[in-house]
């Protein structure tokens, strides 16, 4: 039941259909992300949002384990930065973001999650942040 989970939420990145959160996600879900909210309807709005902002997006996931009532999850996301992300405006650039998500698993759904994502890279990819070792200031 648990990898069901995981690739129900795989799904849900590859058809952009923010609903599936009803099938994922416990009525309590605790979210230890700082761009999200607690809650189903907090992450719907946020799928939507990603969604839109990365139309084209596909989702593979790298690897999964389970076990006991965790289910940990490795995924390369892929798509074009159309549309605002994050307050960010859309910078036409294509953009690879990896993450490892983890999830507590009660009663068949989702109830907790905590993630690590290379948000430094996908700032860079569109141009909110400049290139590692590139200077601001040209030398002379």
């Amino acid at each position: 039941m648990s990898q069901q989970l995981a690739t129900t939420f795989l799904e849900m990145l590859n058809t952009h259909d923010p609903d599936l959160v009803d099938r994922l996600m416990g009525d309590s879900y605790v979210n230890h992300n700082a761009f999200v909210a607690d809650g189903r309807e907090a992450n719907r709005r946020f799928w939507a949002g990603f969604f839109a902002a990365l139309p084209d997006l596909h989702a593979t996931l790298e690897d999964l384990v389970v076990s006991g009532d965790r289910v940990v999850a490795r995924f390369t996301y892929q798509g074009t930065h159309t549309g605002e992300l994050m307050g960010i405006p859309a910078s036409g650039q294509p953009v690879t973001m990896t993450s490892i998500d983890i999830w507590r698993v009660e009663d068949g759904r989702f109830v907790e999650h905590w993630d690590e994502l290379n948000l430094m890279q996908v700032f860079q990819q569109i141009g909110a942040l400049p290139q590692l070792g590139a200077s601001p200031v040209p030398h002379a």
